[in-house]
């Protein structure tokens, strides 16, 4: 019996989550790239960190509220151009 756009599928999830297993980095790359990419990765980290905690919007978002979430969830304190980058990520993630 073929499936229906109003059927909803329920998906069972029977562990816990685990998160993917860490690559190296390509080699060959400048500093700068290296430098960049980690600051991405962990401004996105702290952004998702921020939207679960109900925080929504970038004038909510101080340096200060950033740094706390931060050290809640066990990441080195960032650094103001970091906390700046997770505002810009707030702000086109809507």
């Amino acid at each position: 019996m073929p499936a229906t756009a109003t059927e909803s599928k329920t998906v069972i999830i029977d562990r816990p989550y685990v998160p993917l297993q860490k690559r190296p980095l390509p080699a060959g790359r400048p500093r700068k790239w290296y430098i960049r990419h980690n600051r991405r990765l962990k401004a996105m980290r702290l952004t998702i960190a921020l939207l679960d905690s109900g925080i929504y919007l970038p004038s909510q978002a101080s340096n200060e509220r950033i740094r706390r979430t931060a050290a809640l969830i066990d990441i080195r304190p960032p650094s103001d151009t970091t906390c700046r980058l997770v505002r810009t990520l707030m702000r086109y993630s809507r």
